[in-house]
């Protein structure tokens, strides 16, 4: 059958908080049985949107990663419940019973991802529910993905064969794959957050000026190489998706007229090389 699953870019999560918003518009003050009871005004945040920046002035960037419940296949708050209190539904969807899961706050605890909160006035759990209420009358996504202004959140209802081929096509990837929880959240460009860069700029030290179209190779072990790239018109580059802590790595620089570059670096964090002279 088909299942619900979410797609979230994070190079277009501009942190505008729309999705936030929505959720909080949909929640507060209203009780959905038998999926949820009001979230509070304050306090909980179904969807959080967490901030990472990286690299060093001038060569920094920014980047806004939404986590939200990843209705995992294989959900630790489901085994972490008494009675059933959180369970999943054939479509896809984890849920958390308001009247079963009252007390039961080890269910907040059970999630890896922290997106399961604590309402002590309810004294129940609570998460997102992909607004289960809202599918079930027809509407074809959760209010987040209908308020995100750059379409940065995306739903899929689709069966998990064909959901395996998007997955490939569009390079997604699921937040902290180590905890094995089989989510049905999915991220692209996910580096952006998770990984680190190496940048810098390149000019000409006889001319005084920019070296457009210099040729950048990242060089790791065994003499691999790992990335190529070609400076821009104000000759920048940037070489990006590389783990961090990864070790030493030789960065070539080649302009014709002029010796080829070769540096030795040891990567640990996003990095600003600064200007490099040929």
């Amino acid at each position: 059958m088909k299942k619900w699953n979410l797609i979230i870019d994070v190079a277009t999560c501009h942190d505008c908080n729309d999705c936030f918003l929505a959720c909080k518009d949909e929640y507060f003050e209203n009780d959905f049985p038998p999926y949820s009871v009001a979230q509070p005004r304050h306090g909980h945040r179904w969807i959080d949107i967490m901030r990472k920046e990286r690299g060093q002035y001038p060569k920094v960037d920014v980047s806004y990663l939404p986590v939200l419940c990843m209705h995992c296949d294989d959900a630790p708050c489901v085994k972490k419940s008494k009675d059933g209190a959180a369970y999943k539904k054939d479509d896809g969807i984890v849920l958390i019973d308001p009247e079963k899961a009252k007390g039961q706050k080890g269910i907040v605890d059970a999630c890896p991802y922290g997106a399961i909160w604590w309402n002590e006035e309810k004294n129940v759990p609570q998460k997102c529910t992909f607004c289960v209420h809202l599918l079930e009358e027809g509407w074809k996504e959760p209010r987040c993905v209908q308020a995100c202004p750059t379409g940065a959140l995306r739903v899929i209802h689709a069966e998990d064969s064909e959901m395996q081929k998007i997955i490939k096509s569009e390079n997604l990837e699921v937040y902290q794959p180590q905890y094995k929880t089989s989510p049905r959240v999915y991220y692209k460009n996910l580096y952006q957050y998770t990984k680190c860069f190496i940048a810098g700029g390149v000019a000409l030290r006889d001319t005084d000026e920019c070296a457009e179209g210099a040729k950048v190779t990242l060089i790791g072990v065994s003499n691999k190489t790992i990335d190529e790239v070609t400076t821009n018109n104000y000759g920048d580059f940037k070489i990006d998706n590389l783990e961090e802590n990864s070790g030493r790595y030789s960065l070539e620089i080649a302009y014709p007229g002029y010796t080829k570059q070769t540096l030795s670096i040891e990567l640990e964090t996003s990095m600003n090389l600064g200007t490099i002279f040929l």
